[in-house]
């Protein structure tokens, strides 16, 4: 199976997101984190596609992490990677069964995705992987920076390229100017093999964030130009820690960014 080519708009915006924030380097090994849902899965076939037409070579993996919630079988990735030629680990840990023993339901989240980070990390190190591709996008951001501002007291989003602490990997978000709704409509149209998340707790009460996510929808109805001002203001907090990350010898920062030989 040869990978499918997203559409111009999803191509031109991750091109921008990459070049803009420095995020592939030549001779990297990335890996994906592949959770089966739509986002990763769109990545994926959006890596691919950079990785014939790039102006720097570098290799592609990917790493499921099954916290063993019985829910969903997720080892019905494993031949759809395989037709990819996209190597590939299936980790599967008892992660939900470790949160049932010291935590009650409302940590759940934040305990997983701790745990599901550190077993990324612990793969990409076994594995010689230098880079982390996550594939959270535009709305992702947009929902985080409201629910740290309504309830943390502070301004801050996921950051979209920076040097983890331990100094020896480095986490990009490639979709972080990519819209929600264009993710839906390729992975849809394309035949994606999309699971749903695994997480007993997605059937509780309502979270923050399905509230954010319709409140910007809303607001979106009367100004149709809402994301394209949160990109602006998200901007700079989207960069914190990129003037951590080394630059590659011989490849300096694009400037301005129509001069980037990521965009299309």
């Amino acid at each position: 199976m040869s990978s499918l080519i997203p559409p111009r708009s999803l191509i031109r915006d991750t091109g921008r997101a990459i070049g803009d924030f420095r995020m592939i380097h030549d001779g990297d090994r990335i890996l994906l984190g592949l959770s089966g849902g739509k986002d990763s899965l769109t990545l994926l076939h959006l890596l691919l596609y950079f990785q014939q037409r790039a102006p720097v070579r570098f290799e592609i993996g990917a790493v499921t992490i099954d916290p063993q919630t019985g829910l969903t079988d997720k080892r019905a990735l494993i031949p759809y990677l395989q037709s990819l030629g996209v190597p590939y680990a299936y980790v599967s840990e008892p992660i939900l069964a470790r949160a049932e023993q010291h935590l009650d339901n409302r940590s759940y989240c934040s305990f997983c995705s701790r745990m599901r980070r550190g077993l990324i990390y612990r793969t990409a190190r076994e594995q010689n992987y230098n880079v982390i591709a996550l594939g959270q996008h535009l709305d992702d951001l947009a929902e985080s920076f409201l629910m740290s501002a309504f309830h943390g007291g502070r301004l801050k989003t996921m950051k979209a390229h920076y040097l983890i602490e331990a100094g020896d990997l480095r986490v990009i978000r490639p979709l972080v100017y990519a819209r929600e709704r264009r993710i839906s409509d390729f992975a849809r149209k394309a035949g994606l093999p999309v699971m749903e998340e695994n997480c007993p707790t997605r059937y509780g009460k309502p979270t923050q964030r399905p509230h954010m996510k319709a409140l910007l929808a809303r607001e979106e109805q009367e100004n149709p130009g809402l994301f394209k001002s949160l990109i602006r203001t998200l901007t700079p907090l989207m960069s914190v820690g990129l003037d951590d990350v080394p630059e590659p010898p011989g490849d300096p920062r694009p400037s301005p960014r129509t001069e980037s030989p990521w965009n299309p």
